[in-house]
């Protein structure tokens, strides 16, 4: 028999306290691809869709894929913008008779009309097609997994790496879960337990010994009727009622032991990370503490200083000078910044000629209370470029990106790559494109949590990691949560979790 499968991605991870939204022009800059389209731009790199069809093709599926949205994360996804991209799924659920639908999600989506972009998409999906149809989702290891999504979909695998290097590997598990559904082999449902702390000690590093080892026990517990099972480690930057970690299991209702398992090891895994909450690994420098480090380098590779607050991977503006300014006071030379979000004055620079010394204010525009202000330079232009690479690493390889207009400007020894596009730092050939070896720098200042270092930290002589007190700063006491469920940590200290029944 042959299967018609409805295939999707949608994703946006939004950060509810950004002054800017996140609307169509954004996912166009990013992924936006409709039909075969997307099949051909994202078939043979590490994505969701490109797992999905690892399995759809040998088994012989009838794949109609509506459409790939995909945009940084930034602000709240506009009304107008979900509705195009939802719209386009929905219509492609009615055009079709369907025997199953496979949903790329991220899982911390917050449109700008409720508090669960992903639970609201997968309700509109219910309704169109009753409740017998299998509904698939792959998700972020950031999601915050709401109850309605779970309601309304029976199948859910989220990533287990931190960098994010097996999207492709999640799609896979994902959709041979689905195959087996669709043949009536198994009858998936997926249970949830909610963490009150608004993410996992250590964001879900899955370098790090303590957290690797909850995404180990989810895999080990994958036998048998348990199906998958999800960590999800939670986004802060979202002040919205579904906030927080969650641990999720999907598993063959028919299997007389599976619920059972299911419930234990959620609830194992829930309270380990609860029991964990106190075991920061990361640790967060100063940016006087981070310059005077770079300034006394000697190593024979890059010293990479993460500038962690200002990741715009994290919806932070990417425009914070703080950490550059430190720095330039510091007098350090051989450095990079990269990159430093200012379409502004990207727009300015290009008015020059490469290798003209020029003047312009960059920066510190989004809110410079997170970061700092405006900081005017003057240096030599080195690169002008329309902001066009493709990546070859772990998370971007083979995956066409642009920064838009963007200029290096050398100020003092450090270029400053400034941007017109919000990306954070995750591929060596977000310099390289733009005539900056890093290999042959003495400081790296990236703007990115954590993955940065799938394709940065092999030819890092050291990584530091800074809180310049961006938008994205780990003190989350800087941000004002109003909608978040309470108590949760590390909000509220003085509770205890009450596990689940």
């Amino acid at each position: 028999m042959t299967f018609t499968v409805l295939t999707c991605e949608f994703m946006h991870e939004s950060n509810t306290f950004s002054r800017y939204q996140t609307g169509l022009p954004q996912f166009q800059v990013d992924t936006l691809f409709h039909g075969d389209e997307a099949i051909r731009a994202r078939r043979n790199a590490n994505t969701e869709l490109a797992g999905f069809m690892d399995v759809a093709e040998p088994a012989g599926w009838n794949v109609v894929h509506a459409i790939s949205a995909h945009a940084v994360p930034g602000g709240q996804v506009t009304k107008a913008a979900y509705d195009h991209i939802a719209g386009t799924i929905l219509e492609a659920a009615r055009s079709n008779r369907l025997d199953g639908v496979l949903l790329g999600l991220h899982g911390s989506m917050v449109p700008d009309f409720c508090d669960d972009g992903e639970g609201y998409l997968l309700g509109l999906l219910r309704a169109e097609l009753g409740g017998d149809i299998p509904i698939a989702v792959t998700l972020d290891l950031h999601a915050m997994v709401s109850e309605d999504m779970v309601r309304h979909a029976q199948i859910f695998v989220s990533y287990k790496t931190y960098p994010h290097v097996d999207m492709r590997e999640t799609g896979a598990h994902a959709a041979r879960i689905l195959d087996r559904a669709m043949k009536g082999e198994i009858a998936p449902r997926t249970i949830r337990v909610h963490v009150p702390m608004l993410d996992e000690a250590n964001s879900g590093r899955t370098d790090i010994p303590e957290t690797r080892a909850l995404y180990e026990r989810a895999r080990d517990a994958e036998t048998g009727g348990l199906l998958a099972v999800s960590v999800n480690a939670g986004f802060t930057g979202a002040d919205v009622s579904c906030v927080g970690a969650t641990v999720l299991a999907t598993y063959d209702s028919r299997d007389p032991g599976a619920e059972d398992a299911a419930r234990q090891v959620t609830e194992d895994l829930a309270d380990r990370i609860w029991q964990g909450r106190t075991k920061k690994r990361n640790v967060f420098i100063e940016v006087d503490e981070a310059a005077a480090e770079a300034l006394s380098w000697r190593g024979d590779r890059p010293l990479v200083i993460a500038d962690y607050a200002d990741n715009p991977g994290a919806g932070a503006y990417g425009d914070a000078t703080a950490l550059l300014k430190g720095l330039l006071d510091a007098g350090v030379r051989g450095a990079v910044f990269a990159p430093m979000v200012d379409p502004q004055a990207a727009r300015e620079l290009h008015r020059s000629r490469q290798g003209e010394t020029v003047t312009v204010t960059i920066g510190g525009k989004g809110d410079p209370d997170f970061g700092g202000g405006p900081l005017t330079v003057t240096g030599v232009l080195r690169k002008l470029s329309d902001g066009a690479y493709v990546g070859d690493g772990p998370i971007q390889g083979g995956l066409a990106h642009s920064f838009g207009p963007t200029a290096v400007i050398d100020v003092d020894g450090i270029e400053v790559l400034v941007v017109s596009e919000a990306q954070q730092m995750v591929d060596l050939q977000q310099l390289r494109a733009f005539g900056i070896e890093p290999t042959a720098r003495k400081v790296l200042a990236l703007k990115s949590m954590q993955h940065f270092r799938a394709a940065f930290e092999p030819i890092a002589g050291k990584v530091i990691v800074c809180d310049a007190g961006a938008l994205a700063t780990p003190r989350a006491e800087r941000r004002r949560y109003s909608r978040a469920p309470r108590p949760l940590w590390p909000l509220d200290r003085d509770f205890e979790r009450v596990p689940a029944a």
